[in-house]
């Protein structure tokens, strides 16, 4: 699927191949962007959904700009998976995470639990939960629910929290952390 050229591979043919690889974007916000800059010219997002058994190892963002194909392909793998419905992720939200997941430095990919989250799930979920916040930025495709076998909730809760992207909610019982791209917030569940 590459093109070659008598040079190699050519810079467009290099975006074509990272966008059919399957990832996410986003454009980084406050020391998000800080944390990502010794990664190069690249950003990356590493995850596997449980649920659906998907994964994703994908370059979402070269040389200062984000990859469309990439970011539509991240929408659908972040779909409300109960439902299949599929949003348009803010991008600023795969920026934390990918900064989180330097600053934790494994190689060990994210398990997604929940990222676009659609109405009818987020109120579902609510009848069976007090954590499930009514007006959720999962429904507005600006959070995920992450964790990683490798470390544990409170490491993954303070390198979030250190790059004052936006909310942190750890949640030790359920072994997961919540990141979002909305203000600036803490808060255990």
């Amino acid at each position: 699927m590459t093109q070659n050229t008598s040079n190699g591979i050519s810079r467009r043919a290099l975006l074509r191949v990272f966008a059919a690889t399957v990832v996410t974007a986003a454009p980084t916000y406050s020391k998000a962007f800080g944390f990502l800059k010794g990664a190069g010219d690249i950003r990356r997002v590493k995850m596997v959904s449980p649920r659906t058994g998907e994964s994703v190892d994908a370059i979402y963002w070269i040389d200062g700009e984000y990859i469309p194909e990439v970011l539509k392909d991240m929408n659908h793998f972040m779909r409300d998976w109960r439902t299949d419905d599929v949003y348009a992720m803010d991008p600023r939200n795969l920026d934390i995470i990918a900064a989180t997941h330097r600053l934790l430095d494994v190689q060990e990919p994210y398990s997604l639990l929940s990222g676009f989250r659609s109405a009818a799930t987020n109120a579902m979920l609510r009848k069976h939960s007090r954590g499930v916040a009514r007006n959720s930025l999962h429904m507005k495709g600006m959070a995920a629910d992450l964790r990683l076998s490798s470390r544990s909730v409170s490491q993954i809760r303070a390198a979030a929290e250190s790059c004052s992207a936006g909310g942190v909610g750890h949640y030790n019982r359920s072994n997961f952390v919540h990141m979002d791209c909305g203000p600036v917030r803490t808060w255990a569940g």
